[in-house]
């Protein structure tokens, strides 16, 4: 038989999905490998994986993209992971380094300064590059807020611009995929999410900062109709970008 190849992001807004499919039967039926949003994403465009839990900035350049899952990462209003940190008040924000991980931030930020904050800057992929401010997402966030003297969390400030939750990630498919995988899938992906106090204990420790409250508050992982009008939204935003 052959086995769904399936790209997932090894962060820790990820581990309930992937307890939840490596405790169901579904792992014999798959090929799971866990990546950087960003080799997720590539993965998913050039055919190496059938599905992947990918940012959503990237659907666009999917053959075939279709959202194959009732399960995403996703906030409403703030997240705690997905930043702007600046040493600089966001309206004398004039350089700006961006996270070589994520797609999708890269491009929330961009979208927030153009649209919503009305600010001209300019941007770099440099890693050691001297900026007013940066974009960092996932696990490297936790417990840095104070390490900065601006943190801007954009779901937060996505929710302050537009009155809608959020979608970072989703799952995506770059075929068709069966109705009978589908219910497997998303069964799987409940089981780990309804599991989320086992994930928690598995996790190593993090100072500074609450990981029962980000695993059940912060996040949210429903693919609703809000949250994909906001989705379709942001898709509209990012092709007006220059």
């Amino acid at each position: 038989m052959n086995k769904t190849k399936i790209s997932a992001v090894a962060y820790t807004n990820t581990k309930a999905f992937i307890y939840g499919l490596t405790h169901s039967d579904i792992i014999n039926k798959i090929d799971l490998s866990l990546d950087i949003p960003s080799d997720c994403a590539a993965k998913v465009i050039n055919g190496q994986a059938d599905i992947g839990l990918m940012p959503v900035a990237a659907i666009p350049m999917v053959p075939n993209a279709n959202i194959v899952a009732d399960y995403c990462i996703g906030s409403d209003g703030a997240v705690n992971s997905v930043f702007i940190f600046s040493e600089v008040p966001i309206n004398q924000i004039k350089t700006l380094r961006l996270d070589s991980h994520s797609r999708t931030s890269n491009n929330l930020a961009k979208v927030l300064l153009k649209f919503y904050w009305k600010q001209d800057v300019a941007f770099t992929t440099v890693a050691d590059a001297k900026t007013d401010a940066i974009v960092l997402i996932g696990d490297r966030t936790f417990g840095k807020k104070d390490d900065f003297a601006y943190a801007y969390d954009m779901g937060a400030e996505w929710k302050n611009f537009t009155g809608l939750p959020f979608m970072y990630a989703a799952w995506v498919a770059n075929k068709e995929i069966s109705a009978a995988f589908k219910a497997e899938f998303n069964k799987a992906l409940k089981f780990g999410l309804d599991h989320r106090k086992e994930v928690l204990q598995e996790l190593p420790e993090s100072p500074n900062f609450d990981l029962e409250d980000y695993l059940y508050q912060k996040l949210q992982f429903e693919v609703t109709d809000d949250r994909t009008k906001a989705l379709n939204l942001f898709l509209g935003y990012i092709k007006q970008l220059d």
